[in-house]
């Protein structure tokens, strides 16, 4: 069952300040939604701490699926570009990933900036592979 909210003031805690809301007003609330660590000692920031953007590429950096990544791009063999939909808010964020086929290769996910998350897929032998890949990126988006 969805809830509706239907307001025409919001109003600080103290109920003196608030905008007015015509019908056509979008209100974006920040996200400061923290959690309390298993010991209890710490609070953490939930938003820093989720994947910002994933990816699921073929062996030719077309997307199988994916979230915030608007497009891929192959690059030559084993090594794929991946755009973001809504990009960091700088390139130091951090990139993981892993190729699915099979023990005979491996993957290095780069930071390349704040738009572009790279793949290079190299065999064990150190020649590049084309192969499906996938990669989980975090950080602080714009």
């Amino acid at each position: 069952m969805t809830s509706q909210l239907n307001v025409d003031t919001i109003v600080d805690k103290a109920g003196t300040s608030g905008p007015s809301l015509p019908n056509t007003t979008t209100i974006k609330i920040g996200n400061t939604s923290t959690y309390v660590s298993d010991g209890g000692a710490v609070t953490q920031n939930t938003v820093q701490g989720v994947v910002k953007a994933w990816v699921l590429g073929t062996n030719a950096a077309a997307l199988t699926d994916s979230f915030n990544i608007a497009s891929g791009t192959d690059q030559g063999t084993g090594f794929y570009d991946y755009a973001f939909t809504n990009n960091f808010s700088s390139a130091n964020y951090s990139a993981t990933g892993v190729c699915a086929e099979g023990a005979a290769n491996f993957m290095i996910s780069a930071v390349r900036s704040t738009s572009v998350s790279t793949q290079k897929i190299l065999s064990y032998a150190g020649s590049a592979a084309d192969v499906q890949n996938n990669s989980n990126i975090c950080g602080d988006l714009a």
